[in-house]
């Protein structure tokens, strides 16, 4: 793997963990979406807060971080292997963000609900 690579890879990691709810609500005027509605900083309580054009942006800035760093890297020619570990990275940037101290995003289950049993 080139240092090319890796620094790619940390670079889609760190962009990954920027929180996009709470830039966006800071942004316009917001309460922080981490201390307000549901308390996860995602697009759907964004929606509750500030509506619909600020959770579309929430989303489209989330799908932007995983977008770009794969894109510009295959645009550069990295091979499709690292493209995936650079994708990779955005995601966990995402579930585990080291700006708020890996504790931000859903990821596919709510906090709650990961240890959870039925019955």
């Amino acid at each position: 793997m080139t240092a090319l690579a890796i620094a790619i890879i940390i670079a889609a990691y760190l962009l990954g963990s920027v929180s996009s709810a709470v830039l966006v609500c800071r942004a316009f005027g917001l309460p922080d979406p981490r201390d307000q509605g549901s308390k996860n900083p995602g697009a759907t309580n964004v929606y509750r807060l500030g509506g619909r054009f600020a959770a579309a942006l929430v989303l489209l800035c989330d799908m932007l971080k995983g977008t770009i760093p794969v894109w510009l890297s295959y645009l550069i020619g990295i091979n499709p292997f690292l493209l995936g570990l650079i994708a990779i990275a955005a995601c966990l940037g995402h579930i585990y963000p080291v700006f708020f101290i890996f504790e931000a995003g859903k990821g596919l289950l709510p906090r709650s609900a990961r240890w959870h049993r039925s019955g």
